[in-house]
């Protein structure tokens, strides 16, 4: 069974920082490529950050780089997303997924951890 849980959310002010952690287990983390999404009140999901099984590569939505960094520690089989100069428009419950390396779609989601930002 897969299970990826989210962790680290929270409320801070504009321009503090938090540490996102979503453990996975009952996947085989080589074959898989981890990511991470959010939602906003009223607006769809959106694509945040990725990241290889190996953390060769990554890649980030233009909105968070420079200040969001995603990384991963597959001896603790977790993948972490550090978010730096936070805005209140980072406000949204951030979702961690997983998907089969060479797969179009993320198919295994977490439930979720709510960063709330405030001005």
């Amino acid at each position: 069974q897969v299970q990826l849980v989210e962790s680290g959310g929270g409320l801070v002010q504009a321009g503090n920082s938090l540490r996102l952690s979503c453990a996975a287990s009952g996947i085989t983390f080589s074959s898989y490529t981890m990511g991470w999404f959010r939602q906003a009140p009223g607006k769809e999901r959106e694509f945040v950050a990725t990241i290889s099984w190996s953390g060769a590569r990554a890649d980030y939505v233009d909105s968070v780089k420079g200040r969001f960094t995603i990384s991963i520690d597959n001896a603790k089989r977790t993948v972490y997303l550090q978010l730096n100069s936070l805005k209140p428009e980072d406000t949204a419950v951030y979702y961690c997924a997983a998907k089969l390396r060479y797969a179009s779609a993320y198919n295994y989601w977490g439930q979720g951890t709510q960063v709330t930002v405030s001005s």
